[in-house]
């Protein structure tokens, strides 16, 4: 049932992004970081990043990086008198990274992996938002090395190589 469930639709220009990404000539690790936008329940492109290695990745993954939403004074307040004065929005995230692969008979491949980053801790809503989109992405851009992470800490060069290791 979870697999006809469409939450949300990608937006066109996204799908193009992600469809120009997927022939790239460079030969270096790359990705694009995607979100969804609730008010239009579309998901869209947030960041890219060039020439970025996993370790460098998952310190650009929401969960990692100080997000400072806007929020009512007294909340700011509250934070402060808990001395929160750096608080972080856990958020969950979907990547598609491009990635220089050495096997080990020496050939080189550069797989598109898409990461779903959904960290404990997440709102509800917003993990129904992201899991019921995940489908419809990974469909869209037709997407085969499709990996999800629960705590940012996990996603190093070891982790990915030992998940592409199963697509010999």
């Amino acid at each position: 049932m979870s697999e006809s469930l469409v939450v949300c639709d990608v937006d066109e220009d996204l799908v193009k992004k992600l469809r120009e990404f997927r022939f790239r000539k460079e030969t270096n690790n790359a990705a694009i970081i995607m979100k969804i936008d609730k008010d239009r329940q579309l998901v869209i492109l947030d960041e890219e990043h060039e020439d970025i290695s996993p370790d460098d990745l998952k310190d650009e993954l929401p969960e990692r990086q100080p997000r400072y939403p806007l929020i009512n004074a007294q909340w700011i307040d509250f934070f402060r008198d808990i001395g929160q004065d750096n608080f972080k929005l856990i958020a969950n995230t979907f990547v598609v990274y491009s990635y220089k692969y050495q096997h080990d008979d020496g050939r080189v491949s550069y797989p598109l992996c898409f990461i779903f980053s959904s960290p404990v801790g997440c709102k509800p809503e917003q993990q129904m938002m992201y899991a019921g989109s995940k489908n419809k992405l990974v469909q869209t851009v037709e997407l085969t090395k499709v990996f999800e992470i629960r705590n940012t800490e996990d996603l190093t060069e070891e982790w990915l190589r030992e998940k592409l290791g199963f697509f010999r």
